[in-house]
């Protein structure tokens, strides 16, 4: 079989076509012959008019699809032209609690066009407690819209609405700028440029810095189901770690032999000093892993995750030890409120906040931030101090947490 090009259009050789089909037949059956002859014949009266050389039409979107043939019989398109580059020079991203933050994404064709090209993007994501290993239709089926924009248009979604847009500072940027970052929005984001057929897209993963911290119950150890982990650590202004953040947490050095709810679902404690107790010590150091439990009728404690506060943590100077509701209420006397267990987590070690007294927070326990250990203030490393949870009565110092004005900066509220 033969294939000649007309006007743009690939022909394929009826002739030829059906002279295969004769002489594949001949030997055959002579009423197979006979049936073939009349469709020769008009096949070739076909080829011949213009008629229905007209009717051979071509295929072409208006994109780089040009002058398809059949194929080349592996079920693949012929096609020519310029082809859609989605691009991101960093695929991993971290940024601090409340600031803004650029997750970059670039697309370009090649070879390069002349005009500019009507396209459709959209950002989506998916949440760091839903994001597997390796992507699977289940978790993409979970995909957030955030924004989606086609030429000077765009429109953002849910928690995301008016807290994102498109950079575009150069032809060909689509990098998302988001606005006071939020605990939640840590996760999978995805860049997808759309044109015509073509559809390409690049991930970006985007991670807060913070800290990992173990909580449990005023009632003791696991006293936890999932959702209850869930609203202890939102209730101290953090969320559930994730695997990762536990993960790196233990490789900074994070040691606890109590099991805690991460935000996926599963029951992990980090152990870098194998003992007894702790899975044994024939076990080699790493996360101890109870796997999938159940999220109702299981109870754990929680690993909660805390990033960078806008506002600051500040022991309270008063002139004499308080219980917990004269501690709640001098720190409202003093334009804060008292402060909760990730701030003051947090403050610890994002801002190496120091101090050697102890002091009632929001949950009711009494705690205190130590970066420079030292005699008379602990274990002889860095870390936050607790004495669990005294009686409410107890006469201790306070820490409160006092917002920065966001619309007056240096300010607070």
């Amino acid at each position: 079989m033969t294939v000649f090009r007309q006007g743009g259009v690939f022909f394929f050789s009826f002739f030829s076509f059906f002279s295969e089909l004769y002489l594949l037949f001949l030997t055959e059956d002579n009423v197979m012959l006979s049936l073939l002859r009349p469709l020769l014949v008009i096949s070739c009266w076909c080829l011949l008019l213009p008629s229905c050389q007209s009717r051979i039409s071509r295929y072409n979107n208006g994109f780089h699809y040009q002058d398809i043939s059949n194929g080349n019989g592996n079920g693949e398109i012929y096609f020519n032209g310029i082809r859609l580059h989605v691009e991101s020079p960093q695929h991993s991203v971290s940024a601090t609690r409340g600031s803004s933050v650029t997750l970059p994404c670039h697309y370009h064709y090649e070879p390069e066009i002349d005009k500019p090209r009507k396209t459709r993007i959209k950002w989506s994501w998916v949440p760091a407690n839903t994001v597997a290993a390796l992507p699977s239709p289940d978790v993409l089926a979970r995909e957030t819209e955030v924004m989606v924009a086609m030429g000077n248009r765009q429109r953002s979604y849910g928690n995301f609405r008016g807290r994102v847009r498109l950079r575009r500072s150069v032809p060909g940027d689509l990098s998302l700028v988001i606005n006071e970052l939020q605990l939640n929005d840590t996760g999978r984001y995805r860049c997808e440029v759309i044109d015509g057929l073509e559809d390409e897209s690049v991930v970006v993963e985007l991670e807060l810095r913070g800290v990992v911290f173990p909580y449990h119950s005023q009632k003791g150890r696991y006293h936890f189901n999932f959702f209850g982990a869930q609203q202890a650590c939102q209730d101290q202004d953090a969320t559930l770690a994730t695997f990762e953040q536990l993960f790196s947490a233990w490789e900074e050095g994070l040691d606890w032999c109590n099991a805690g709810w991460l935000a996926d679902g599963t029951v992990q404690y980090p152990i870098t000093v194998p003992r007894e107790g702790c899975g044994g010590i024939e076990l080699a150091p790493g996360l101890r892993s109870y796997g999938q439990r159940h999220r109702f009728l299981h109870t754990y404690d929680a690993f909660c995750f805390s990033a960078s506060i806008k506002g600051s943590v500040y022991f309270l100077k008063h002139p004499t030890k308080l219980n917990f509701t004269e501690a709640a209420q001098a720190c409202v006397s003093d334009g804060g409120q008292i402060a909760r267990v990730g701030q003051l987590y947090a403050a610890w070690r994002l801002l190496g906040f120091d101090r050697c007294d102890a002091g009632w927070l929001a949950d009711g326990s009494v705690r205190y931030p130590i970066t420079k250990p030292r005699a008379n203030c602990g274990p002889m490393e860095p870390g936050v101090r607790s004495f669990g949870f005294p009686p409410l009565s107890l006469k201790s110092g306070v820490y409160c947490y006092r917002q920065i004005d966001r619309n007056n900066t240096g300010k607070t509220i």
